[in-house]
């Protein structure tokens, strides 16, 4: 059985991506946060990505790394950059040195965020990001293509729409990936016997996709889950939202400073919400 490492498990996605791949393999889980139940396949170790020792520490001897960890919204410059740039960063850095060759990187939407959503795109459109969050995510997807070409690392790239038990709004009614398609994405990302560098897009069989998702489909996934199912009531409950919101893929992204921060790294650096 594989030993896999998740970064950033702790976080929403990690939480449902434990549950997801419980049993398939052996979960090495790390994150600045405790996890204080442990289930059985599952083992913690306690990590800042910023930090190269810590992450030189918990990539030696597995199989796989998911990289989930850093800052999930748009937020202030410095923020971002050490989460999201230098976490990143290190993780690459600390896979290559320790030997590990499969790199599956969750990376976002929003680092397409400034297409319309009248225009499909597929995997190959230049990027377009919305913000520093999404220039953060298009230097992962960057540092992946260099580890790939340069030292020979597996890399399967997820630009991630929005991970939940069903969509909650119009948006996201385009861009929702249920749990367990998003861990389908990121089992191919671990095993697929031919994988050298890929861009898929992690969302489910959503209708009004606005994303091409032919190359996904042709490493073998097959989403289970359809956003349409829950169409009708989500969009009975919907108001209209900003016009420049509406216009692009990225929504509140390619207009706001910052967004409630999930993570609680602003709260610790005396930020205000």
């Amino acid at each position: 059985m594989k030993t896999v490492l998740i970064t950033g498990a702790t976080g929403g996605v990690g939480t449902w991506l434990r549950r997801e791949l419980a049993g398939k393999y052996k979960l090495r889980l790390s994150d600045v946060r405790p996890i204080r139940k442990l289930e059985k396949g599952e083992s913690f170790m306690k990590a800042d990505i910023s930090k190269m020792s810590d992450m030189l520490r918990i990539t030696k001897g597995v199989d796989a790394i998911v990289h989930l960890g850093g800052f999930a919204v748009e937020g202030p410059w410095e923020v971002i950059h050490k989460a999201n740039l230098v976490g990143c960063y290190n993780t690459y850095e600390a896979a290559r040195r320790n030997g590990v060759k499969r790199f599956i990187f969750a990376t976002s939407n929003h680092t397409v965020g400034f297409y319309p959503r009248s225009q499909t795109i597929d995997h190959r459109v230049y990027i377009k990001p919305d913000g520093r969050y999404g220039v953060s995510k298009v230097f992962g997807e960057a540092l992946g293509s260099l580890y790939s070409d340069k030292y020979g690392m597996e890399v399967f790239l997820i630009r991630i729409g929005n991970v939940n038990e069903r969509p909650i709004d119009k948006r996201r009614l385009a861009i929702w990936i249920s749990p367990r398609d998003l861990a389908q994405l990121v089992s191919i990302g671990i095993d697929h016997p031919e994988m050298r560098f890929e861009i898929v897009y992690g969302v489910s069989d959503n209708k009004r996709s606005w994303y091409d998702n032919s190359n996904a489909v042709r490493l073998g996934y097959r989403p289970q889950d359809r956003s349409e199912d829950y169409a009708a009531e989500v969009l009975a409950k919907e108001k209209p939202g900003d016009p420049r919101a509406e216009r692009y893929q990225g929504g509140t992204f390619v207009h706001v400073e910052e967004v409630e921060d999930p993570s609680g790294l602003l709260k610790k650096k005396g930020k205000k919400k």
